[in-house]
């Protein structure tokens, strides 16, 4: 017959149990996990008693980890991520303003994207140098909803909706372009000039981010009537003012919508390991429809 496992203690005859963490601490109050005597600093609400800071560490190290409503792991609430995405176009545009050249390597233009594919996704971290106003709206927004979509995907999903909507964005831009299909001439040049038109800006992506909030808000039952009246106002102002690319808006929103959509289609547990599959067949289907546009392009325009 086994024997009850006794508290701590001091180790010397008639010694009083102490706290193992804070030995000098009497304590006739025990862990109910390993049984040790635990001082109230040391203490843990348990469903029965306490438990000592150890095991209750120790215990959450072994579980798994919970989810949110569309897969992604639950965060501790900090938006590391878009701190991150803020940053990093933060950082660029100061290196914009210090190599103005960089806005020149980096910049999307469809006549380029062919040979410099990279271009689709660093675009998207760039903003006009002569126009400090373009980063603070685009971060602004990226702020404002930025925390709440990371809260509700996850972190890796929220990235992974950010990168492809901006591609998306520079995917419309080309798609939307006056293509030169044909070897033109000179007086016609100005007919295509679309197509060798740069574009920059976290614009495509963040417009991702709000077609995505409006597909999710829908599959939770949310409303989202504020967002309906801020993209109609970003539409007319894409039309209204020159050198506002809504061609990136608009493919960046479609592409947030469609990458929501797999995520909300498939959130039930055991459909969840189809939406990084499904993810990579939205990013297929947008780079197709790029090199399809190009293939009907002559390789002097491209």
């Amino acid at each position: 017959m086994s024997e009850p496992t006794l508290p701590a203690t001091s180790g010397a005859p008639g010694a009083h149990p102490v706290c193992p963490r804070h030995p000098e601490r009497e304590s006739y109050v025990t862990c109910q996990r390993c049984r040790r005597p635990v001082c109230p600093e040391c203490q843990r609400p348990a469903p029965v008693g306490v438990q000592c800071v150890d095991c209750v560490r120790e215990s959450a190290r072994a579980a798994r980890p919970t989810r949110t409503t569309f897969g992604g792991r639950t965060s501790d609430g900090n938006p590391l991520v878009t701190k991150a995405l803020i940053g990093l176009c933060v950082v660029m545009y100061a290196v914009q303003l210090a190599r103005p050249g960089t806005t020149g390597d980096l910049a999307f233009a469809p006549i380029v994207g062919s040979e410099q594919p990279w271009r689709a996704i660093t675009a998207a971290f760039l903003h006009s140098p002569q126009m400090p106003l373009h980063l603070a709206l685009n971060m602004l927004w990226l702020w404002q909803i930025g925390p709440y979509l990371e809260s509700l995907l996850g972190r890796a999903r929220f990235l992974a909706l950010y990168l492809v909507s901006a591609i998306g964005g520079s995917a419309a831009v080309l798609l939307l372009a006056t293509a030169p299909r044909r070897l033109i001439t000179a007086a016609e040049a100005s007919q295509y000039s679309s197509w060798a038109v740069s574009v920059v800006g976290a614009s495509g992506a963040v417009f991702g981010l709000f077609g995505a909030l409006l597909v999710l808000n829908r599959k939770l039952g949310r409303s989202s009537g504020p967002l309906y009246g801020v993209l109609a106002i970003n539409a007319i102002f894409g039309f209204l003012y020159p050198g506002i690319s809504w061609q990136a808006h608009l493919g960046g929103l479609v592409t947030g919508a469609a990458v929501a959509g797999v995520f909300a289609l498939l959130a039930n547990r055991d459909r969840r390991s189809w939406q990084w599959p499904a993810l990579a067949l939205v990013l297929v289907l947008i780079v197709a429809a790029m090199v399809l546009d190009y293939s009907s392009v002559p390789d002097v325009y491209r």
